[in-house]
Formats: C-alpha cells, sequence, structure tokens
C-alpha cells in the first residue's frame, strides 16, 4: 500500500463503538466515507484545477470585474452560497468582491422564463450585466440544463470567462467552458458536497491573495 493509500485509509470514519441503534450508525459511517472518498480522489487528481479557477477569480478581480454565478437547485443554492461569501467575506474582514448569483431575483427569473423560455433565464441575465472580462460560474452536477447551457454560451458571446463546477462526466457544459472542474462521480450529492467545499478554498485563496496579511497579523 502506498503512503497516499495509507493516509487516505487513516482518514476513514470508524463505527463507535456503542451505538443507539448499530444499523444507523453503520449506514452514518457508509455515507461519510463514501462522501470522504469521492472529496479524497477528487482533490486528488484535480487539484491543479481548483487553483486555476482561482487564478482566474483573482485576475479578474484586480482588474475590477465581476462573478456572475448560476445553476439550478441545490446548484443555485451554491451559487447564491458563492455569491455571498465573496460579497460579504468568508474568513477575513476586507472590502467586499463584485459577485451576483444569477438565481435569486424571482420578478426577473419569472418574466423571463413566462415571457421567453425557461432556458434563458441565465442567458438574458449575462446578457444585461455581463461585460467582457467578467467571469461566469456555471454549476451544474449533470452538464446538460439547458438554460446553463444558454447562459455559458450567452457568457462566451460576451466575451466572459467561464469556468464549469460540473459532475458526472462533464456533459455538453464541459466542451464550451474554458475551464471544466468534473466531479466524476455519478451521486448528485456528492457531486454538490465537492462543489461547495470548492467554493469555500477558492474564496479562501482569493481572500489571502488579494488582501494578504501584514507582518504585524501573521
Amino acid at each position: 500500500m502506498s503512503d497516499t493509500q495509507t493516509t487516505h485509509q487513516a482518514h476513514l470514519v470508524h463505527a463507535p463503538v456503542e451505538s443507539v441503534d448499530k444499523k444507523l450508525t453503520d449506514r452514518i459511517v457508509e455515507i461519510a466515507n463514501t462522501a470522504l472518498d469521492v472529496k479524497y480522489r477528487f482533490f486528488a487528481e484535480h487539484a491543479n484545477d481548483v487553483a486555476r479557477a482561482a487564478l482566474i477569480l483573482i485576475e479578474a478581480i484586480r482588474a475590477g470585474k465581476k462573478i456572475l454565478l448560476f445553476g439550478n437547485g441545490g446548484s443555485a443554492a451554491d451559487a447564491q452560497h458563492i455569491a455571498a461569501e465573496f460579497v460579504n467575506r468568508y474568513q477575513m474582514e476586507r472590502p467586499g468582491l463584485a459577485a451576483i448569483a444569477l438565481t435569486t431575483d424571482t420578478s426577473i427569473l419569472t418574466s423571463i422564463a413566462n415571457d421567453t423560455a425557461f432556458q434563458e433565464v441565465f442567458s438574458r441575465q449575462i446578457e444585461a450585466l455581463g461585460q467582457e472580462g467578467d467571469v461566469a460560474v456555471a454549476i451544474t452536477t449533470s452538464g446538460t440544463s439547458p438554460n446553463v447551457i444558454r447562459g455559458v454560451e450567452a457568457a462566451r458571446q460576451r466575451g466572459l470567462r467561464t469556468i464549469g463546477l460540473l459532475g458526472k462526466d462533464g456533459g455538453a457544459v464541459k466542451e464550451l467552458v474554458e475551464l471544466p472542474i468534473i466531479v466524476p462521480s455519478p451521486s448528485t450529492s456528492r457531486i454538490q458536497e465537492v462543489h461547495i467545499t470548492i467554493g469555500h478554498i477558492v474564496c479562501e485563496l482569493v481572500e489571502q491573495s488579494l488582501y494578504p496579511p501584514t507582518s504585524a497579523e501573521t
């Protein structure tokens, strides 16, 4: 067994010696270890992709550009979560960073869906808000959501840089974005867990790069 495999095994969850319900705790441990395994394998193979995403965002923010995030369902929640970390703060007090989740304005979303088509709910907003040099972050566990695909296409047409937080085989979005970050798992929930971890890591890297601690703080 390699040193990497040994480290991996050392971080697995083990069932408690005493359990209120062994069947339940065994299942909890099984789910936790599956989730840990997906995360471990992803970051062992794709840390460079996450670093590239951070560098794209750092460059854009330094240039006075903004981040536009979008997705459906749980991915919409991730878009809002990550945008909030940028606009407010992640782990340090610093100026707000320009990020917008395109999933939050119900009047805009429903008017586009009603008057045009649901598949245009993100592309129309990018047409209105996106500027060359901004970064579009498309979040989809399947990579096949029509409205996300249209959003990425609109972003490319307007000269935005594009990052995809994807799952499974990356779907159609993999071929459209500048940087596809693919979590190769068949489980939507496991993919989403890795996506939000990626979001947190990128937020931390962006903060630390743009606002490094002073010598007095270290």
